[in-house]
């Protein structure tokens, strides 16, 4: 699979659960819980094959992206240590649907830059050959991705 192919179906995915969590009701805290336990799971296992497979070779092959794979690094920064506080936070909490609305909206711009911004770029840089190799290898290493979003390299930057 195509490593940008591979990338959108992520933020696919990652789209439909949050527009599950925006059609539960208040009262489905249970719902609630298990969509962010879902997103959670999403994320984390996205971001870290970007951090370690997507945004070097991107990097490398287009270097004229620089600043937005560092300006994502950072943004992954702070959905990670959202995604280590809602995985601790009970949804009863009066601040835990907001933290997900805040969640959603960082993760919503951040896709809309990758996908608009500089995908492009890197498709063409890469070519077809190159993107399928790098899709490959990033699909393997999901099952090795860490399910604690602190693990993640942008937590620690």
């Amino acid at each position: 699979m195509d490593a940008i192919v591979l990338l959108k179906d992520d933020h696919k995915t990652v789209e439909q659960l949050f527009k599950k969590f925006e059609k539960a009701g208040d009262n489905a805290l249970k719902t609630k819980r298990k969509l962010v336990d879902q997103i959670i799971e999403e994320l984390t296992v996205h971001a870290y094959i970007e951090e370690q497979l997507f945004y070097p070779a991107a990097r490398e092959a287009a270097p004229d992206t620089k600043d937005h794979i560092l300006e994502s690094v950072e943004e992954h920064h702070v959905v990670v240590w959202m995604l280590s506080e809602l995985s601790g936070m009970d949804p009863s909490d009066e601040r835990f649907d907001a933290k997900v609305t805040v969640l959603m909206e960082n993760v919503r711009h951040h896709v809309e830059e990758e996908e608009k911004d500089w995908f492009p770029d890197v498709r063409k840089a890469m070519g077809r050959k190159a993107l399928q190799e790098l899709g490959e290898r990033m699909a393997a290493a999901k099952s090795k991705a860490p399910k604690d979003p602190l693990a993640n390299m942008s937590a620690k930057q």
